[in-house]
């Protein structure tokens, strides 16, 4: 028997609540980590919206840069009234 075959990558551990992640198939979106759903990471956009799901073999820790990035693209979208 081939072991490759029958062998899968196991999904990293879920980080703590709120934690920033890289969605690497989502073009490299940035949200907070929520929950799991199944085999799924439910992910959320930093400073509120609409959750995802990401398998987590796609997800990466956000750096600094990338979580400023995103906070200030939701702020800005807020002041344009685009987000509540």
């Amino acid at each position: 028997m081939d072991s490759c075959a029958s062998h899968q990558e196991e999904p990293p551990d879920p980080p703590a609540p709120n934690t920033p992640l890289v969605d690497t198939s989502r073009n490299d979106r940035v949200g907070e980590f929520r929950g799991v759903a199944g085999t799924r990471w439910s992910l959320r956009p930093i400073g509120g919206g609409r959750e995802w799901e990401a398998d987590p073999r796609h997800v990466r820790p956000a750096l600094p840069m990338e979580q400023i990035r995103a906070r200030t693209a939701r702020a800005n979208a807020r002041s344009r009234g685009e987000v509540l």
